[in-house]
């Protein structure tokens, strides 16, 4: 993969969210995320959260046996979720925090407070033959101890630096978005692959893709918001096309 590329995985989870809004089969999140790799996308990421809010467990195994692009699968560091995965063997298995009440994944999973829990899911995933990744602050000090628990990926947290951007806190967005440059030139320096997302738009999307560590970024609620009003696949084409611009740019 050559140093200036990105690549981009789609999250299709809001088109479960919708789905089961109403119950039934409508909208199809596997018709999704064939629509996503048509579009452009690298990969399809689904987390598939312990109350099942959206994504299904018979989702992720459709999605494993259908999609011909890496499926990376978001969870819990919970027995039932590693077991989950060790069966099914996606590509990937990101290890995300989780809490029953937050509307979606708030803030980056505390593998440093949790690393008893957290390096035993690492290991036994990683046996399986499963790419692991963590998703956590942008933070120094964390690259470190991801590094240390044998993640051979992070996948950086970038909501503040969005909300910011979304609120127009000019100098608050450029301070979270020099976080995130120091966290993936350091995590990238130690070895580990350095990933990005949450919360990233049309809007915001460019200034981290166009860190050269960042090797991929995973998006999911804009691009489906995007698509009630242009559809799915022309959403997925516009957040690849300001991402492969920006990293053009930033190369050149």
């Amino acid at each position: 993969m050559p140093a200036s590329s990105l690549r981009l995985g789609v999250n299709i989870d809001h088109i479960a969210t919708l789905r089961n809004a109403r119950g039934g089969v409508m909208p199809d999140p596997l018709r999704a995320a064939h629509a996503a790799v048509a579009a452009g996308a690298d990969g399809i990421t689904a987390h598939l959260r312990e109350d099942r809010r959206h994504i299904r467990d018979v989702d992720v195994e459709r999605l494993k046996a259908e999609i011909d692009r890496p499926l990376n699968l978001e969870m819990a560091t919970t027995d039932e979720m590693i077991a989950i995965a060790v069966r099914l063997k996606p590509h990937a298995a990101c290890l995300v925090p989780e809490r029953r009440e937050e509307r979606t994944t708030e803030g980056g999973l505390d593998i440093v407070g949790a690393r008893e829990t957290v390096g035993p899911a690492v290991a036994r995933l990683g046996e399986a033959g499963i790419r692991v990744s963590l998703f956590v602050e942008p933070d120094v000090h964390i690259m470190d101890a991801a590094r240390q628990l044998g993640a051979p990926v992070v996948e950086l947290h970038t909501g503040r630096y969005c909300e910011a951007v979304a609120a127009g806190e000019t100098e608050e967005a450029r301070r979270e978005l020099a976080r995130i440059a120091r966290a993936a030139a350091h995590g990238s320096a130690l070895g580990l692959e350095v990933h990005a997302g949450h919360g990233l738009t049309l809007d915001s999307v460019g200034p981290v893709a166009a860190v050269p560590q960042i090797r991929e970024l995973n998006i999911g609620h804009a691009i489906v918001a995007e698509a009630v009003f242009v559809g799915f696949g022309e959403a997925v084409r516009a957040m690849r096309a300001a991402m492969d611009a920006a990293r053009a740019e930033a190369a050149a």
